[in-house]
This record gives C-alpha cells, sequence and structure tokens, in this order.
C-alpha cells in the first residue's frame, strides 16, 4: 500500500500538526505501510527532507504572525503534486489549506481516493486575531474547508469523539471514525520516578498564544493562596511570549509570588524531565481538538487541571472534578490548584493513574486503526 501524506510543514518546529504527523508515519512505516510525504522542503538543508519537496509561498500581512505560530505554508506546484499523486494509491489529507484543496481536485482527476485528518477547527485560526467567536468567519471557513477538502474524503479520522459530533452537526458526508492521534509509550516507565524538590511546581505547555490562554493561568495567581510557595513553568513559543512575560513580572513585582515565572522551548526529552520535575499540568486551551501535549505530560503521571471548553476535547482526560475547571474563570482554576496543593496524599494516588495513559492512546493502535481505515477506504466504490 502506498500512502502519500500531504502537510503543508512536515518538518516544522514546535508545531503540534506537524509533530503528530512525523509520528503517525513513523508508526506507519513500522506496519508496513509505505509512506512518502508532500511538503514545503526542509528550511535545515541538513535535516530530512520530503519525498516531494515544494517551494514556500507566502500570505501578504499575515506572513509574520503565521511564522510566529509555528506554521509554514507551501506552494502549491501541479507538477509535483501530479508527480507525486501518480505513485500513490491512497491520498491522506492533514489539513484544509489551500495546498489541500488544488492536491484534493487533481487527485479526483487522476483517480487517486483520498482519506484525512481533521485536526484543528476554524477558531483555531481566528483566535490569533482575536476572531474566535466571529460565527460569519467560523461558518464560512467550515463550509469551505467541508466543500473543497473534507468532503473529498472517503473516510475522515476524528482524534475525538467531540470533534466527530462537531462534523456530525455539521453533516460532513465522509464516514466518520474515532481514532486518536495516539502518544508515544514510555518505554523508561520503570525508571519513571518523579523528581523530587523542595518547591510546588505547576507547568504548562503549548504555544504562546490567544487560544492556549496560559493568561488565565498566570490570573489564578492572584486568587491562589498558596501562589507564594508555587513554581510556575510555562513551556513553549509563540506570539503571545513577551506579552505572558509582562504579566508575570508583574504578578512577581506585586508580591502576588515569589518565585519568577519560568520560560521555556523543549525537546522532547528535555519535556519529560520537566513532567517528572513537576507537581501539576495545567491546560487552560479553549480550542483544542486533542490536545497530545496534555496527555503527554500525564503519561508521565502528572496530574492535571483542564479547561473545560465547547471546542476543546482535552476534558476527557480528566478523572474526575478536582481536575477540570470552566475556560477562563481565573478564580475557579487557582481553587482547583490550591486543592491539589492541600492534598498531596491524593495526588500521589492519582499521580499513578494518570501514568497509565499512554497504553489507553498508545499511538501504535493508532496506526493499526489507520491501516485498517485505509483498506476499508480503497476498499470502498468511489
Amino acid at each position: 500500500m502506498k500512502v502519500l501524506f500531504v502537510v503543508n510543514g512536515f518538518y516544522a518546529a514546535g508545531n503540534g500538526l506537524s509533530a503528530s504527523a512525523r509520528r503517525t508515519v513513523d508508526q506507519l512505516r513500522e506496519l508496513g505501510v509505505e509512506v512518502r510525504t508532500l511538503s514545503l522542503a526542509n528550511s535545515d538543508p541538513n535535516g530530512p527532507q520530503p519525498d516531494y519537496p515544494l517551494p514556500p509561498t507566502n500570505i501578504p500581512i499575515f506572513e509574520k504572525l503565521i511564522e510566529r505560530q509555528g506554521y509554514m505554508f507551501a506552494h502549491s506546484d501541479k507538477k509535483i503534486i501530479r508527480q507525486a499523486l501518480e505513485w500513490a494509491d491512497l491520498l491522506h489529507i492533514e489539513e484544509p489549506f489551500w495546498l489541500q484543496v488544488v492536491v484534493c481536485r487533481i487527485a479526483k482527476k487522476m483517480g487517486v481516493p483520498c482519506v484525512g485528518t481533521y485536526h484543528l477547527h476554524p477558531e483555531n485560526l481566528f483566535s490569533s486575531i482575536h476572531l474566535r467567536k466571529s460565527r460569519y468567519l467560523n461558518c464560512t471557513t467550515m463550509l469551505f474547508w467541508r466543500r473543497t477538502v473534507f468532503n473529498k474524503c472517503r473516510i475522515l479520522q476524528c482524534p475525538t469523539q467531540n470533534v466527530k459530533d462537531r462534523l456530525v452537526k455539521w453533516n460532513f458526508k465522509p464516514e466518520l471514525r474515532v481514532i486518536s492521534n495516539g502518544m508515544l509509550p514510555d518505554e523508561n516507565k520503570a525508571e519513571k520516578v518523579k523528581i523530587k524538590h523542595d518547591v510546588f511546581t505547576v507547568v504548562s505547555t503549548g504555544r504562546y498564544s490567544i487560544e492556549k490562554d496560559q493568561i488565565t493561568l498566570l490570573r489564578a495567581m492572584k486568587y491562589s493562596k498558596h501562589a507564594k510557595e508555587i513554581q510556575l513553568v510555562l513551556a513553549g513559543r509563540g506570539p503571545r511570549e513577551q506579552y505572558l512575560k509582562k504579566q508575570a513580572s508583574r504578578l512577581l513585582e506585586a508580591g502576588f509570588l515569589s518565585y519568577p515565572v519560568k520560560f521555556c522551548f523543549c525537546t522532547s526529552d528535555e519535556l519529560r524531565n520537566l513532567y517528572l520535575s513537576s507537581d501539576l499540568y495545567v491546560h487552560c486551551a479553549t480550542v483544542e481538538v486533542e490536545g497530545l501535549s496534555c496527555t503527554e505530560a500525564l503519561g508521565c503521571g502528572l496530574v492535571p487541571v483542564i479547561a473545560k471548553a465547547k471546542f476543546s476535547a482535552t476534558s476527557q482526560f480528566a478523572l474526575d472534578e478536582n481536575s477540570l475547571f470552566a475556560e477562563g474563570n481565573s478564580k475557579e482554576l487557582a481553587q482547583k490548584i490550591d486543592w491539589w496543593f492541600e492534598h498531596r496524599d491524593i495526588l500521589e494516588k492519582q499521580s499513578k493513574k494518570y501514568a497509565e495513559m499512554d497504553i489507553k492512546y498508545d499511538i501504535r493502535d493508532s496506526a493499526k486503526q489507520l491501516l485498517q481505515m485505509y483498506k476499508d477506504a480503497l476498499a470502498m466504490d468511489s
């Protein structure tokens, strides 16, 4: 079976969608699937390259914002696209952007069947320009994605039930299957021992952007009874970095915090060590298709406090109400953080339960389900 993955920035660093695509491709190859990638050429000339590299394309006005968000867009070179499709038995669309629109059109003419994964909501895009609540923009975008990309697929992977429920309401035509993007199992589970330290450490990971809502965590420190005994760590990068750093400095200067908030961008190994050396994980995102950064933290035995939001599925990972708070509600978040701070015995017990999360969401199982999805799609009548 020859499967062509189409992702704008397959080798983009700091982009969760791209990282998920790379892990999925690796696992499919382990299963014997021949996978090639059609994507923007890697900016690192010494790094790996997609099988069918595309030149970059520029988007006027928003180019710098897009770059800071960790996204990259490829030029839709039709000659290269046709070359890639001539090789493929099946097309796997990972995004609903212009590259995928063009690829789907050409694939239909060439008779190459298509499947896809729904990785992001329209709200992910418009949050960055403060238009997440614009019904007109979100609805128009969803209709465009549905007509030009997703309805060209025979089967569509929905990473969570939350996503499937939304797409059902939007009358998406393809068969919808709930298949997690999956997470890499921790091969060093026996060595997964929490690192002891003196300061209660609360960590949050994710792109510094409006929809990730790290500002709610910072504001929660104004209401926390134990804020001065807490070390906050915000791991990521993005356009809101300077804004968040400024707000964090104000908390320190005003006396709400005793320890400066730590900002960092981590490799996979560094993230694992960060999770193992922390006590609590906070996930404030208001728009999230699945939230694999959260599951990776849970797989390291880190107990979460997760925002309950209409367009976020991450709250599905919480084991009880003490790990949930209403989106944007900094006072409730502070109460939940304080509760865990004061109940270390329960925190330790729950940590062991969350450490088994990587078994339930093992990417190897997700890859097997995708392989079956491919077989079923190829068996369908066009």
